[in-house]
């Protein structure tokens, strides 16, 4: 449906795209991520004609763009911008009414009225019909300029920053609104800023930056990649959200190094508080004996932090205790928790070990080998302490 061959653009003595070449398939919901002038904007104004390549060839929807007249374009082409702004008190409808204009000679001025009220109906805006749009707010023009593209009856819906300047609700409704219509024959691009949102509603994301695409595929593929921190500049942890299961990412700035390594034995919330909490002070942190499937486990895959695990409900068999062990000899300091799996590794043989109860679900601990020593309860406390026992 969509294709860029060796497509390069620049503005002057500015190179935006270098030597590019994607392909987006019919029904694809693609998303365009990457930092600020990483050729978003660009990429997507050079598939509806707006800019010229200099180089390279781009097809939409079976058509050259450099060959296609302007009206051809936009019968296959639809773009929603990421400026809402209309300069004139049109009313709702008239500017869905636009959509339809590649599709009118200058002499038919017959009734257009069905494609309008499908569009107005699929984006949930026959209700504002009658109002002017610069009486709306923002999210619902952003809502009517998608109405206005449908109507086009594109096969190629642009979104250039869909949800930029909306609230989180608007957001959702924005993209929830173009999975809907995507399908079929009809493919979607978008330039998003919101990694998480991207990641939650596109089928392939293309990782822009330094004018090349730095990766693509599938959402989890590409924000796990290390070309992700590269393009941005920044080391990012990635989580599952756990109510969508799709990929999350958290930028973590200037993260110390630290060559001290801390073993954490014992898993649920208190151990996925104290990894947090270690791992972004920079600590080399290790884990386990903790029960597979266990919170901390999962927290400390995504962080890759080398895991003890051991079937949940049953006693460690003597190899998994011994390969604790020897994580936890190797580490300066052990910092052990209430949690599941922290009667296992009450024997450590490590001398500098601190005691903490993090998960804030109840009363403080009691040491599980029965001593007296004090209970470190929040996350400062814990760096706290780590730094008193390393300096000891």
């Amino acid at each position: 449906m969509i294709s860029l061959d060796g497509v390069s653009v620049s503005f002057g003595d500015v190179s935006v795209l270098e030597n590019i070449s994607l392909s987006v398939e019919a029904g694809e919901f693609v998303g365009l991520v990457g930092p600020n002038g990483a050729g978003k904007t660009t990429v997507l104004r050079t598939l509806n004609g707006v800019l010229g390549a200099d180089s390279g060839r781009i097809t939409v929807a079976g058509k050259q763009v450099g060959e296609c007249s302007a009206k051809e374009l936009s019968q296959a082409v639809a773009t929603v911008p990421q400026n809402t702004h209309v300069g004139f008190s049109f009313t709702a409808e008239q500017i869905v009414e636009m959509g339809r204009t590649p599709h009118r000679s200058r002499l038919d001025w017959s009734d257009d009225i069905g494609p309008v009220e499908e569009a107005m109906a699929q984006t949930d805006t026959l209700s504002l019909r009658d109002r002017a749009v610069d009486s709306l707010s923002g999210g619902e023009r952003q809502r009517v300029l998608l109405a206005r593209a449908l109507a086009q009856n594109p096969a190629v819906l642009l979104l250039d920053e869909p949800t930029a300047s909306l609230d989180i609700n608007h957001q959702i409704q924005v993209l929830e609104l173009v999975t809907d219509v995507v399908g079929g024959e009809r493919t979607a691009i978008a330039a998003i800023h919101d990694l998480d949102l991207a990641a939650r509603f596109c089928d392939r994301l293309v990782l822009l930056a330094d004018g090349g695409i730095r990766a693509e595929g599938s959402p989890e593929a590409v924000l796990s990649s290390l070309a992700l921190d590269e393009a941005f500049g920044i080391e990012t942890a990635i989580s599952e959200n756990p109510v969508t299961g799709t990929p999350a990412v958290s930028a973590i700035h200037d993260r110390p190094t630290q060559s001290r390594r801390v073993h954490v034995v014992g898993g649920g919330p208190g151990a996925t508080v104290a990894i947090r909490t270690l791992w972004r002070a920079g600590y080399e942190v290790t884990l386990g004996v903790v029960p597979a499937g266990d919170v901390s486990a999962s927290l400390a895959a995504q962080l890759g932090i080398p895991t003890v695990t051991a079937p949940a409900f049953t006693e460690p068999g003597p190899a998994v205790q011994q390969e604790a062990a020897r994580l936890s000899e190797a580490a300066d300091v052990v910092v052990i928790t209430d949690g599941p799996g922290a009667t296992y590794n009450a024997d450590s043989t490590t001398a500098k070990q601190v005691y903490a109860d993090l998960g804030g679900a109840g009363p403080r601990m009691a040491r599980v080998d029965g001593g007296d020593q004090s209970v470190v309860t929040t996350p400062s406390e814990l760096r706290e302490t780590i730094n008193t026992v390393l300096e000891s």
